[in-house]
């Protein structure tokens, strides 16, 4: 009897360490994430992408974790710098539950569109699988800079939108009064 219980007891730590170890990996192997977004110019300088917009191909970008509680850092990417068509990937490594997660601007390689669109300079992204977030792939919110001057088409397609309408001395934008 002495025997059987042995067994059973070393069965059940085999069977035990097993799935432990199974679980630590599968932890381990979902613990890396790569962060996906892109950065545009806001050619019309409204905050927002328009049929207008251009990608900046060169813009630099920087992914910083911060931790909720204490506000010390967690996690700092290098400095990112977006392909061709403005898009950039960072790869993660580590699950970042306690921390906010944020995609910010850094540069952008164009003198003519370098500075960075307030609503859109950030995105946050969740680095976790705690939230009920499944695979590896993150996307962030398009990050934008704003051209120094708005395009003279930008008054036709906001008009066409509904949204703006432009002074053309000012390079700046008011809500259509018709709204």
């Amino acid at each position: 009897m002495a025997n059987i219980s042995i067994i059973a007891l070393l069965c059940f730590t085999i069977c035990v360490s097993s799935s432990l170890n199974y679980s630590q990996g599968a932890a381990e192997e979902k613990m890396q994430y790569m962060v996906v977004g892109h950065v545009y110019c806001d050619t019309c300088r409204v905050e927002f992408e328009t049929k207008l917009s251009e990608p900046i191909s060169g813009a630099v970008v920087k992914l910083e974790c911060r931790n909720r509680t204490d506000e010390a850092i967690t996690f700092q990417s290098q400095e990112i710098v977006a392909d061709n068509f403005g898009d950039y990937h960072i790869i993660v490594e580590g699950d970042y539950e306690e921390s906010d997660c944020d995609v910010a601007l850094v540069r952008s390689p164009r003198a003519d569109c370098s500075d960075p669109t307030e609503a859109w300079r950030k995105s946050r992204v969740v680095l976790t699988t705690f939230d009920g977030l499944s695979g590896k792939l993150r996307f962030a919110n398009n990050l934008g800079f704003k051209k120094d001057k708005a395009l003279p088409q930008c008054t036709r397609i906001l008009q066409e939108m509904g949204y703006y309408e432009l002074s053309q001395e000012s390079g700046e934008l008011s809500h259509s009064s018709e709204l």
